[in-house]
């Protein structure tokens, strides 16, 4: 099966793909054209359709699956998709939302299987019952094997929040030792529930949008919401020196404040220091890497939208 980014310029391609925005536009003649982005498990491309109709209007709307008849041509030294025929797929399509977005190099099963090993490796009861009182909720559950940890600049692609606190742990587990001063029971649940808000945060793993709780609190506070209420149902002291360690490193995750990165105080532990930066390190290669490999074959420098400047390849 061929996708999006398989096709080069010239060639016509087929196939079916995800919406994932739309703006119509007015041409100097009055038509009205559709600017789309449409995504794969290759990747986004942005597309074009001229002398859109009622229907289109009314049809194709951000989240659509749909089917395109489309040439692939050069603008800017981008491609983009010239759109001559598109519909909303049926159920006779049979097309598997898998393909439809990008997604982890490693399997659901895999990254649960790692992310349980850490769990069995940690010594303090309190924080192993409050994590697997979060991870027992079904809808969380569900969603956790899918979600991406954001919408653009890091593991932006199904089962990415799962792949991400899974590198976070295996990174944790090697540069415990050099620190004595860390909780490395502390630093493993961070790892685990730092961004477990994100679930409620965004709408869905397929295209996801900030929900209205997500824009109203956002993910550091939703989580430690959830750390609070795994509390209340184990009869656990909200104010335990090993929960509220937990929940400073959730709320002092992006930084100092002085950074206006978002979090809700600044990083006032070793524990809650070193995971600051062990985040910024997993989030940035990984946007960095994304980058690199979404440029073009020739391409020598790469525009890494996460670090909002151009990275070389050259080397």
């Amino acid at each position: 099966m061929r996708y999006l980014h398989d096709y080069a310029e010239g060639e016509r391609l087929v196939t079916f793909c995800l919406v994932k925005s739309r703006e119509i536009g007015v041409t100097s003649n009055q038509s009205e054209y559709m600017n789309l982005e449409l995504g794969d498990s290759s990747g986004s491309i942005v597309a074009k359709l001229w002398d859109v109709t009622e229907e289109h209007k009314q049809s194709i709307q951000v989240k659509s699956i749909v089917k395109i008849d489309a040439q692939v041509q050069s603008y800017r030294g981008k491609k983009q998709l010239i759109i001559s025929r598109i519909r909303l797929t049926t159920q006779a399509d049979e097309v598997a939302m898998e393909t439809l977005v990008p997604t982890s190099k490693f399997t659901v099963e895999e990254l649960w299987d790692r992310l349980e090993v850490t769990i069995r490796e940690m010594q303090s009861e309190k924080l192993i019952a409050v994590i697997r009182t979060i991870l027992s909720d079904e809808d969380l559950f569900v969603r956790l094997k899918s979600f991406p940890a954001g919408v653009k600049m890091h593991h932006n692609y199904y089962s990415g929040l799962l792949e991400h606190i899974v590198s976070l742990l295996e990174a944790a587990k090697r540069l415990v030792p050099l620190y004595p001063q860390i909780d490395k029971d502390v630093l493993y649940a961070t790892c685990i529930l730092h961004d477990i808000g994100k679930l409620y945060e965004l709408t869905d793993a397929f295209a996801p949008e900030y929900s209205t709780p997500g824009q109203l609190m956002g993910h550091l506070v939703m989580g430690v919401d959830l750390v609070s209420e795994a509390c209340r149902t184990l009869g656990i002291d909200p104010h335990d020196n090993e929960v509220l360690h937990l929940k400073h490193c959730i709320l002092s995750h992006h930084g100092d404040l002085e950074f206006g990165w978002g979090s809700a105080v600044s990083g006032k532990t070793p524990t809650a220091i070193m995971f600051h930066y062990l985040d910024q390190i997993d989030s940035k290669m990984n946007a960095v890497g994304q980058a690199i490999a979404d440029g073009e074959a020739e391409e020598e420098w790469i525009y890494s939208p996460a670090l909002r400047r151009k990275v070389w390849r050259g080397y």
